[in-house]
C-alpha cells in the first residue's frame, strides 16, 4: 500500500466508476457519494501485468475524476481477471464469453481488483490491491450457456458473477477482502476512507 498524509474531515465523497455492482457496494457503507464516469481508455499496454493493469487503471480512474472533484476524496477501482499472467477483461459480448468460460473452466484464476483513494487538493493517495483466487468447476457446454443466458454477465471481468448464478461456477474462493471479486473491497475502502479522515461510523 502506498500512503500519503490524511484528508480533513468534511470532504464530499465521489466514486469514480460508471460499474453499478461498485456504486451498490459502496452504498452498503450508508454514505453520501456522487458517482462520476472515469473517461478512461482501459487497453492494456504492451507487456503489462494482470495486477499492473488493475493498479495502473484504478489510480487512473481516480485521478481522472480527482482533476473534475479536487476537493473530493475519490474512489477509483478496476479489476482484471489473471488466468497464468494473461488479463481476461469484460467479454462485452456472447461468444467472447463462452470462450473466456472455456479457459476458464477447471483451472484457478486470480481476480485482480485495485484501489485508489485520492484528493487532488490535498496530495492524499492510498494505493492498494485484493486479489481473489477463485477455482473454477470443469464446465461443459450447456452449463456455460445456460449461465451465460441467465447472467449475461458481459460486463463483468472474466465473465464471473459471483453474487448472482455464476457462483455453481466454482468450487472455491480465497480472499481477504470478499467483496473484492465484486468489484470494490470494502474493507480496504472502509481502511482508507478512514486514513483520509472520511468517518465510516
Amino acid at each position: 500500500m502506498v500512503l500519503s498524509p490524511a484528508v480533513p474531515h468534511g470532504r464530499a465523497l465521489v466514486l469514480g466508476s460508471t460499474s453499478v455492482y461498485r456504486r451498490e457496494l459502496l452504498t452498503r457503507l450508508r454514505l453520501p457519494f456522487a458517482v462520476e464516469p472515469p473517461h478512461v481508455d482501459e487497453s492494456p499496454l504492451a507487456g503489462e501485468t494482470p495486477e499492473q493493469l488493475a493498479r495502473r487503471l484504478a489510480a487512473a480512474k481516480a485521478a481522472a475524476v480527482a482533476r473534475l472533484h479536487p476537493a473530493a476524496i475519490v474512489i477509483g477501482s478496476d479489476q482484471v481477471a489473471d488466468l497464468d499472467g494473461e488479463p481476461l477483461g469484460k467479454p462485452g459480448n456472447h461468444p467472447n464469453a463462452v470462450a473466456q468460460l472455456q479457459r476458464m473452466s477447471g483451472r484457478t484464476v486470480i481476480f485482480q481488483t485495485a484501489l485508489t483513494v485520492m484528493c487532488q487538493e490535498t496530495g492524499f493517495a492510498q494505493h492498494d490491491l485484493a486479489p481473489v483466487r477463485v477455482r473454477f468447476r470443469t464446465l461443459d457446454e450447456a452449463e456455460i450457456e445456460a449461465y451465460l443466458r441467465a447472467e449475461q454477465p458481459y460486463d463483468c471481468a472474466g465473465s464471473a458473477r459471483s453474487e448472482g448464478a455464476g457462483i455453481a461456477l466454482l468450487d472455491a474462493i480465497e480472499s481477504d477482502d470478499p467483496t473484492a471479486l465484486v468489484g470494490l473491497p470494502l474493507i480496504r475502502t472502509c481502511r482508507m476512507l478512514r486514513a483520509a479522515g472520511l468517518r465510516v461510523f
